[in-house]
């Protein structure tokens, strides 16, 4: 069971409050966001109420005032529950329960809930199961003795025995003890598996991005792949690799990864973090952002603060501005999907952001320059060098092109003389064979 319940769909209140530096922008910009997760975990905006606070009240966050505020606009809209952008302590959300008289959570209970419904594989699911017991453990709440439960046996007749939620609370704990096991056995595999591509020294590109970015689309368009696409938040949040062969010839295997949004839960990042290190151990990040987003520098932002969380942030990066379909690359916007979009947008972000590529992985358009810019990143993280190997070394020449990009072999009196373009490690690794 997730944490929106889906009987039919149910009816929102999403509630924002800006506090310094945040503005009543960026706030309501957070809601439109919000509201969109709400349509994804299959409900529907009631209403929504955008408060300004110089801080977050300590009971209920919004205050009492604002909280009664909200109960009356629940009762009008006839509203199930009311969800709130801004994370709520567990002591927050039952004390607006009491006044509102219905579920309060917050971003974080939607995000899990999205999680919860998309995620297929084994590792997925036990992912976001960890993630949600984690979110639900400080949640518990019971009545004290009211609920409690004698115990059984002998030297046991004393008093009443475990409270229903002491005994809710070792089963959570079991079950997220047992959960950490399994994800750790899944972690081994996982990294077994890196190893073994490592040695087949395959290099390899992660595809990162804002969720709805077009990961999935850019994945599919340059692999064949047949990832899930859908024009919505989490579609996917099971990784996918596939191999890609470049146009100078090298294969290298590309991950799509879980797309990452403002207010990442810090569960989900927990109990990802054997998949995100995929992200971590890359040798490029395939950064897709969405060209026509309201605000695509503050997505950019975004990701880059997850990745520093994962450790990611010194994978080198080629960021692909995705969905040009939907501009007029002549000045403006080519639709009222992409109204935000003001003109020369797509040349002011090539500006601040150099070397970065404009594709459509919708319509295509543009694919060929993002391969171009994959293998020139690739090749730029590796040297070339000059290689005398004589010729009872048949097996070092094998490994080169094994494990190197050949660029001009000559056969001399003796030797083979051999340019190279190598990474660090095989560099140091044929060392005694480089001249000049």
């Amino acid at each position: 069971m997730t944490l929106i319940e889906r009987h039919r769909r149910e009816r929102i209140v999403l509630v924002g409050v800006a506090i310094p530096p945040t503005s009543l922008e960026a706030a309501e910009s957070s809601l439109d966001e919000l509201a969109a997760l709400v349509d994804t975990a299959g409900a529907d905006e009631a209403d929504r109420i955008l408060q300004r606070r110089d801080a977050p009240d300590a009971a209920t966050y919004v205050g009492r005032g604002k909280a009664k505020e909200l109960r009356e606009v629940s009762e009008s809209t006839d509203a199930d529950t009311v969800v709130f952008d801004n994370e709520l302590s567990p002591a927050q959300s039952r004390n607006l329960e009491k006044i509102l008289g219905r579920t309060a959570i917050d971003r974080t209970a939607v995000i899990l809930d999205i999680f919860a419904q998309h995620a297929h594989t084994q590792e997925g699911k036990a992912q976001v199961e960890l993630a949600m017991l984690r979110y639900r453990l400080p949640r518990l709440r019971g009545k004290g003795k009211a609920l409690s439960q004698q115990a059984g046996g002998i030297g046991t007749r004393r008093g009443p025995g475990e409270t229903q939620l002491e005994v809710d609370r070792r089963r959570l704990v079991r079950r997220a003890t047992r959960l950490e096991a399994e994800l750790n056995e899944l972690t081994q595999n996982r990294r077994t598996q890196r190893k073994a591509r490592a040695r087949s020294r395959l290099r390899t590109v992660a595809v990162v991005g804002y969720t709805n970015a077009g990961k999935s689309t850019v994945l599919n368009r340059l692999t064949h792949a047949d990832v899930l696409v859908e024009d919505r938040l989490f579609a996917t949040v099971d990784p996918t690799t596939r191999r890609l062969d470049l146009p100078g010839g090298e294969r290298v295997l590309v991950t799509d990864t879980v797309g990452f949004v403002r207010k990442l839960p810090t569960q989900l990042v927990e109990a990802f973090r054997s998949t995100l290190e995929e992200v971590a151990e890359a040798d490029l990040l395939l950064h897709v952002v969405d060209v026509a987003a309201a605000d695509p520098e503050a997505q950019i932002d975004a990701v880059r603060t997850v990745l520093r969380e994962i450790g990611a942030d010194r994978v080198p990066e080629l960021i692909a501005f995705n969905k040009i379909d939907l501009l007029d690359l002549g000045g403006g916007a080519a639709s009222d999907t992409a109204g935000a979009v003001k003109p020369g947008r797509a040349k002011h972000l090539l500006e601040r952001h150099p070397g970065s590529v404009l594709v459509s992985a919708h319509a295509s358009d543009g694919i060929g320059d993002l391969l171009a810019a994959v293998g020139d990143q690739l090749r730029a993280l590796s040297r070339e060098v000059e290689l005398v190997v004589p010729y009872h070394r048949g097996d070092v020449v094998a490994a080169l092109h094994r494990h190197g990009e050949v660029l001009s072999e000559e056969h001399e009196d003796d030797a083979s003389r051999l340019r190279v373009r190598l990474d660090a490690t095989d560099e140091a690794r044929f060392a005694e064979f480089r001249v000049g």
